[in-house]
């Protein structure tokens, strides 16, 4: 039997920060994951500066690609508008095996199938014990299944379908395109490069209503590709999209269970109004870190509910409009 103080489930950016973090505050704490890093995972990779400041990253450090957006080229219907923002973009393929690296966690290439709690510990498959578990593995995090799902069900009505693909691509357009209402889409659709000849592609919207309109995300990527193809944005490319679904954030803030917490994709946090993952993940992932240390209820209310503030958008979406600031 492997023994820890902590165990997260889970490496990707909530559960490396949760170790990096505990780390920091004098606690070593073990990772378990059913992958090997460097492992793909597909993200569009969005990245707020409330990251980076999170992570205390210092941009010329960080070993791998990031590029740095300060405009979305934003489509709806027939108006396409250059909004400005401060945003970055990472590979998390890239990204996660180096916050996982830094974290100094001992780390064990495991998938977890059964959770027990005796007494004051959790045993996990007969092989580890812990007085504090995390679970950080995302949507399907037994974690989550074990303590949470009966008093923190999934909303079918916050379900995100997408598909992506991200490839080396030579790109001649080096801006981020986001298009909203595309084809009936209830979601968007997007095009990042990613630096040094990478490019992700993706449609993601709703489930539930995306099923009501009669309509599948995969009859919406072909739509997609088609319309990238229009714009001269991708040719020649033969393209393999993988899919996943992770939830928004709901209202339901039951993210501790005695000495169990969920964090990231596990709880459910992406943003509401742009599904963005990594922010929430991190955050909640010191949070919980400094919860256990410090003995403290674990809060979420110190993670914004959405990546951009609504007086904020429509205040730059209409300056855009009124700027002209279209082609």
């Amino acid at each position: 039997m492997v023994r820890a103080e902590v165990i997260v489930v889970g490496g990707g950016p909530a559960g490396s920060t949760c170790a990096w973090k505990l780390k920091q505050l004098g606690i070593d704490a073990l990772i378990l994951d059913k992958k090997p890093f460097p492992r793909l995972k597909l993200c569009a990779g969005w990245i707020q500066p409330e990251v980076i400041s999170d992570l205390e990253i210092e941009i010329d450090d960080y070993p791998h690609r990031i590029v740095r957006f300060d405009r979305f080229r934003v489509h709806i219907k027939n108006k396409n508008l250059k909004i400005p923002v401060n945003q970055y973009a990472i590979r998390r393929i890239e990204f996660d095996e180096w916050l996982l690296q830094r974290s100094g966690a001992d780390v064990h290439t495991h998938e977890v199938k059964n959770i027990e709690q005796r007494g004051e510990f959790y045993v996990i498959d007969e092989k580890f014990e812990c007085r504090y578990l995390v679970g950080a593995g995302g949507t399907y995090c037994p974690v989550y299944r074990t303590f949470f799902k009966e008093k923190k069900p999934r909303r079918k009505n916050l379900m995100i379908a997408s598909l992506e693909h991200e490839f080396a691509y030579d790109y001649q357009d080096e801006n981020c395109h986001l298009w909203f209402v595309q084809n009936n889409l209830p979601g968007y659709s997007w095009y990042v490069p990613k630096g040094n000849g990478v490019l992700n592609l993706g449609v993601g919207g709703y489930a539930e209503k995306i099923k009501a309109n009669r309509d599948t995300i995969k009859n919406q990527w072909e739509f997609f590709v088609k319309e990238l193809k229009k714009l001269n944005l991708v040719q020649k490319v033969d393209f393999e999209p993988k899919g996943y679904v992770y939830f928004l954030r709901d209202d339901n803030d039951f993210v501790q269970n005695g000495r169990a917490y969920v964090i990231g994709d596990a709880a459910g946090l992406a943003t509401r109004d742009m599904g963005e993952g990594i922010g929430p993940a991190v955050r909640s992932g010191i949070l919980a870190a400094e919860s256990i240390v410090q003995k403290k209820p674990f809060s979420l209310k110190r993670i914004k509910k959405n990546s951009f503030s609504k007086p904020g958008m429509l205040y730059k979406l209409g300056r855009a409009y009124l700027l002209r600031s279209y082609d």
